[in-house]
């Protein structure tokens, strides 16, 4: 390892990105004023939080060589993520990302990546195998198997995996695929690397072809994984292992943004995970955590520690 020898507790891969998000509601873009910068991406927002809760995590990615790099460079490391292995990639811009904000259930994303994000331009130069081997979670997510070089860097690290915990996000987003048959290929190739999968039911059919919550989980422990979360929304959310089954109903709050949501739930699993917490407790927290995150505008910076998803649970029966 390069920095330290120290293993990291997390280390993602993944997008890393400005979030441009209105501070109106309920109002189009065209006719939006005012507007908040923070950091996004889904695996930076996952590293984010799990530092929220006190674990060393760190980041592999790219920004682009301009002023929104520089910003996100020093926002990582304000939120407490490593930054060591984000490279500055001198040809391409660091991407943004707008969305609109129509509480509760409709805020869609403005992805502006053309003509290519600079996190699908990590290579195998940048990954440091000895990071990734020693990483007691390493997490990977769909969109950074979508282009070349990410893909092969993703398959590099993957391969040098041998133990630990390895978090595959089914974060599917077809904005970044030409057809999600290539998507449903290049996932069957790596789920065999991954112990832990999660995604929501659209997630789990691009991955294995099943929307029903217990068949996809089946079928992603067919697959290979040890533990199986599906993701229901408001229905709550389901993990398999071989052994258990757990379901457990939302945690309801009134929605702001429900964009982070996915991202502080990833985080608060990579927490119970590394605290050795059973599922059940797991869900439970990874569900407040998350709706704590619906409940607010941004999605990085508010991610909550865990004295305040904590607070919460004490008083849920």
């Amino acid at each position: 390892m390069t920095e330290n020898t120290t293993p990291l507790d997390l280390l993602a891969i993944g997008r890393l990105g400005v979030d441009i998000y209105p501070l109106q509601d309920g109002v189009g873009l065209e006719d939006v004023s005012t507007f908040g910068k923070y950091l996004g991406g889904t695996a930076a927002n996952v590293t984010v939080a799990a530092a929220r809760y006190g674990h060393r995590a760190s980041l592999i990615s790219r920004v682009g060589d301009d002023p929104f790099g520089g910003y996100l460079l020093r926002e990582l490391d304000r939120l407490g993520v490593g930054n060591e292995y984000v490279r500055r990639d001198a040809d391409l811009k660091t991407p943004i990302t707008f969305c609109e904000i129509f509480p509760p259930d409709d805020f869609p994303l403005y992805f502006y990546r053309e003509p290519k994000a600079p996190d699908l331009n990590v290579g195998i130069d940048d990954i440091d195998l000895d990071a990734v081997r020693q990483a007691r979670i390493f997490w990977f997510t769909t969109t950074g198997l979508s282009e070349e070089p990410s893909r092969a860097a993703h398959h590099y690290a993957l391969a040098a995996r041998t133990e630990g915990t390895t978090i595959f996000d089914l974060d599917y987003r077809p904005m970044f695929w030409t057809d999600p048959r290539e998507a449903h290929a290049e996932v069957d190739a790596v789920l065999q690397h991954a112990t832990v999968a999660v995604g929501n039911r659209e997630e789990c059919e691009v991955a294995v072809g099943e929307t029903e919550p217990q068949r996809a989980a089946d079928a992603l422990l067919d697959r290979g994984v040890e533990l199986a979360i599906v993701k229901q929304g408001p229905k709550g959310v389901l993990a398999k292992t071989r052994d258990e089954s757990v379901e457990v109903p939302p945690y309801w709050v009134d929605v702001v943004n429900g964009l982070g949501a996915g991202d502080a739930f990833g985080g608060a699993l990579v927490h119970g995970l590394l605290s050795g917490w059973d599922l059940e407790r797991i869900l439970r927290f990874a569900n407040v955590a998350g709706a704590l995150v619906a409940s607010r505008r941004e999605c990085s910076t508010a991610m909550p520690d865990a004295a305040e998803v904590e607070s919460i649970l004490s008083g849920v029966s």
